[in-house]
């Protein structure tokens, strides 16, 4: 299976980058480019992609609102978007999340870990990496926290409150069943509870409250 991606980002030397990292890959293709928010919400309904990898810092129309029209858009509920920032506390990032963005990656990234990170979110996944997400979140959490549906919250088990928790520190599926000694499916299905329980979108929803729940390690 191919994964499609567009790439949004208003310098082109980013683009041609990124362009040839991920088509190192035969499993990856790129189907096009955007040099701003505009763009980017048009190609993607265009070309409906899987992933589109979204620069946050662009003219015309930011990746913030970009990503928000893409998400709000139902034609294009498959699409998954990848914030892409240079720094890893970006106040923009949490934005971002709270826009419907699956996750956020630093523009300094391997090669490898761009492909996987692709891959990843492609499957569903969220992309939050345990090295940033923390200071992203505390920082947007320290700005203003709001509380958590105090309901929703006494309605989780102990073990989905565990598997929460590693959600939230940005393990994929196989590393939380690993570390909580579950099989992969029962985790898909705790994590399947958890988006229904906390009327969540998607896995970076759930870091979101887990970081204002203070589940998060």
């Amino acid at each position: 299976m191919t994964v499609r991606v567009l790439l949004a980002d208003d310098q082109e030397l980013v683009r041609a980058g990124l362009r040839a990292l991920l088509e190192r890959d035969p499993t990856l293709a790129v189907v096009g480019e955007a040099a701003d928010g505009v763009a980017a919400v048009a190609l993607t309904r265009r070309h409906r992609p899987d992933i589109v990898l979204m620069d946050l810092r662009m003219p015309v129309c930011d990746g913030i609102e970009a990503t928000r029209q893409i998400v709000q858009d139902q034609n294009l509920s498959p699409v998954r978007v990848i914030a892409l920032t240079t720094y890893g506390t970006d106040q923009n990032v949490f934005a971002a999340i709270r826009a419907g963005a699956a996750g956020f990656l630093l523009k300094d990234c391997g090669p490898d870990e761009l492909r996987r990170a692709v891959k990843l979110v492609a499957t569903g996944e969220a992309l939050l990496s345990p090295a940033v997400t923390r200071r992203v979140m505390d920082a947007a959490i320290g700005a203003g926290p709001r509380p958590v549906d105090g309901t929703a919250l006494a309605g989780l088990t102990d073990r989905e409150r565990d598997v929460l928790a590693e959600v939230a520190a940005g393990l994929s599926n196989n590393e939380i069943a690993a570390a909580l000694h579950l099989s992969p499916a029962t985790v898909r299905t705790y994590v399947s509870r958890l988006l229904t329980k906390l009327g969540a979108r998607d896995r970076a929803q759930l870091v979101v409250y887990a970081y204002r729940a203070g589940l998060a390690h």
